[in-house]
């Protein structure tokens, strides 16, 4: 995907991480490396708080997540990029988790539209764990060690950048 004229100066002005990324130019940043690591940015009322946020880019990325890890670092995280805007009652599972998280649910302007926090499921049935819906359509979601969006004070309507990439949020309209 060549990006256009106008595409290039959004992105040069600041545009949202959901807004500006593309999975093509990801992927294409992703080509020296198993797995991208991005440095983000949740704008909320205390302030910036800045994460590492590997990227599941491709489906086979996103099936996996975090399936088997004991730890994930306490400014850390795994960002899960998607193509298409995700329908309201699109979910994530616990199979084969071992951490408690959180998740955001990110709309195309970088908004937060929703919070959950999971728990492991100890079945080795995938279809006997819960699945935590966003509530709300997104294109991204964030996924960290639970009780990290409460501990920073991050809420719905909170913003997501990628300050070296895409600059900073935009007030909302």
């Amino acid at each position: 995907m060549t990006l256009t004229r106008r595409q290039l100066l959004k992105t040069s002005l600041g545009v949202s991480l959901a807004a500006s990324l593309p999975l093509p130019l990801l992927s294409a940043w992703a080509a020296s490396s198993q797995a991208t690591v991005l440095s983000l940015a949740i704008h909320s009322d205390s302030g910036p708080h800045r994460l590492e946020a590997e990227v599941a880019e491709t489906t086979a990325q996103r099936q996996r997540g975090l399936m088997g890890r004991e730890h994930l670092p306490a400014e850390s995280g795994m960002l899960f990029r998607f193509e298409n805007e995700q329908p309201a009652d699109n979910a994530f599972w616990m199979y084969r988790t071992l951490i408690p998280l959180d998740i955001a649910f990110i709309d195309g302007d970088g908004r937060i539209v929703a919070i959950n926090t999971m728990q492991p499921c100890e079945s080795d049935t995938p279809r006997e764990c819960p699945s935590y819906p966003a509530g709300a359509a997104y294109h991204s979601a964030l996924e960290v060690n639970a009780g990290y969006f409460a501990e920073r004070g991050i809420k719905v309507g909170d913003c997501v950048s990628i300050p070296d990439i895409a600059g900073f949020c935009q007030p909302p309209a």
